[in-house]
């Protein structure tokens, strides 16, 4: 076996190794959350978020958000319908808790933001409609060097009764952003334009 060819497939076989590495944490954060696909009634393909876990009485405790997105740092999804792998990088948990989109949400809608947080695996996987966009931003110039891609994802959350039993299931419209980094990986930046969709829930409970 000559050199290259050697270099080549160990290259691959390392690759391969790291990327499984981050599959099987993924795997093992899907273990801890309450997390599941569902069908719309339209044909879509939601993701049904079982828990509250972020809640506040005036307004959510992005600090909580942040540490608890620090824990996907490094694992890797693929989206099942364009087959794109994408990263978390160190930067979302910060972008996610702190970015001026964050800043602006108030009551249903920073609820909303916070508790997808638990989603994000399935989000990425079940996200739809792919659109590019060039980055025009100087800021940006080597985490999105190759531009700027937005999926559609819908989630859903509980809503409880007077007696702590979920009543029914509110469902939510977002924006994936994903940026294509000058390493030629896409990683996820944040999730934005969250919509709470006419009908209270898309799929049956």
């Amino acid at each position: 076996m000559c050199y290259d060819t050697y270099n080549a497939m160990r290259g691959a076989t390392l690759r391969y190794t790291i990327f499984d590495s981050k599959i099987r944490r993924s795997e093992r954060l899907t273990l801890e959350r309450n997390v599941e696909i569902v069908t719309g009634s339209d044909k879509k393909k939601i993701v049904r978020i079982h828990d509250i876990r972020f809640q506040g009485k005036r307004s959510i405790d992005w600090r909580q958000v942040r540490e608890y997105l620090k824990d996907y740092v490094g694992a890797a999804y693929e989206i099942a319908e364009t087959k794109d792998i994408i990263y978390i990088g160190s930067d979302l948990p910060d972008e996610y808790s702190g970015s001026r989109y964050t800043y602006k949400l108030m009551g249903t809608l920073a609820k909303a933001k916070a508790n997808a947080a638990q989603g994000i695996p399935e989000l990425l996987e079940m996200a739809v409609n792919k659109r590019f966009l060039e980055n025009r931003d100087p800021r940006h110039i080597r985490n999105a060097q190759y531009g700027w891609y937005r999926y559609d994802a819908y989630f859903e959350l509980p809503v409880y009764d007077e007696d702590g039993e979920i009543e029914r299931y509110n469902c939510f419209r977002a924006t994936m952003l994903i940026r294509h980094s000058a390493n030629g990986k896409k990683y996820l930046y944040d999730i934005l334009d969250i919509k709470k969709e006419t009908s209270n829930s898309l799929s049956s409970l």
